[in-house]
């Protein structure tokens, strides 16, 4: 009998050991596979082209879900079905944990696809004539960036007293060029490069509707607060993965990559500063 507690112990503790032991190639939680989430199109593409190709050669399974909307990938962040996702702005992020009470985090910035002033009429921003039309998104996030792009061009003027994060319409007091706005749904500004005279497009559709950024008459300069992050839920900031997620996008080999496969995205200011 004592033969055999004694034999139960010893394969009691190898059990503890071994399972303390795990895979060389997890992280401190035991974490070997990351599951990531993105909007399909290029911040899927990111993390499929760039991320997840060198987070495997520090030994992680890396699975992206792509998401058609902008509310599931929070909530599958928060629920734990992610441990990642790519697919918003700061502001989104800040507000949407706010408004559902979920406990998320940035990361890191990534560079992001910028918004952009398209026309068919015009070969660039001094040739726009007065009383042109231009079509820009109705939101009031995409709207405020729009009007950043414009007053960075010289073709309309902000009052002073008003921020730039928040501008409308009405908050314009000057357009030299007396354009004509039309607000319409920031998805519909791709068609209407062909049947307004210009037309503000941000980056993420421009690319699904396979328009070159690099033929925009005018690139936004986009404040940080509008780039794209990786986030994770707040209680894993400290996770080894997430360092690691941290480490392989401030690499060499990560820039290499976007200044490949994803030509004419703005880079964040830290990646600016290196």
């Amino acid at each position: 009998m004592k033969k055999l507690f004694t034999l139960g112990i010893s394969l009691l503790i190898l059990t503890v050991l071994a399972a303390c032991g795990g895979d060389e190639n997890a992280d401190a939680s035991g974490k070997e596979t990351i599951q990531f989430g993105a909007t399909s199109g290029p911040y899927s593409d990111m993390v499929t082209k760039a991320i997840a190709p060198l987070l495997e050669e520090k030994g992680y399974e890396v699975k992206n879900k792509e998401f058609t909307d902008y509310v599931q990938p929070n909530k599958a962040l928060a629920s734990g079905d992610l441990d990642a996702n790519l697919f918003q702005h700061g502001i989104y992020l800040e507000s949407f944990a706010k408004e559902h009470d979920l406990d998320l985090s940035e990361v890191i910035i990534v560079p992001t696809a910028p918004m952009g002033i398209y026309s068919n009429q015009f070969d660039d921003i001094e040739s726009i004539e007065k009383g042109s039309s231009m079509a820009l998104p109705n939101d009031p996030t995409n709207l405020a960036r729009a009007l950043i792009i414009l007053e960075d061009e010289g073709l309309v003027k902000i009052k002073e007293d008003v921020d730039p994060l928040r501008a409308s319409l009405r908050d314009i007091k000057e357009n030299p060029k007396e354009l004509e706005f039309v607000e319409v749904e920031a998805a519909q500004l791709p068609r209407l490069v062909e049947s307004e005279d210009l037309s503000l497009v941000p980056g993420n559709y421009a690319l699904a509707a396979e328009m070159d950024l690099l033929n925009a008459l005018a690139l936004e300069d986009m404040p940080d607060q509008y780039r794209n992050r990786v986030a994770v839920k707040t209680e894993d900031l400290d996770s080894q993965f997430v360092k690691d997620i941290k480490e392989v996008i401030e690499s060499d080999e990560f820039e290499k990559i976007i200044d490949e496969e994803f030509e004419g995205f703005g880079k964040p200011a830290w990646m600016k500063e290196e």
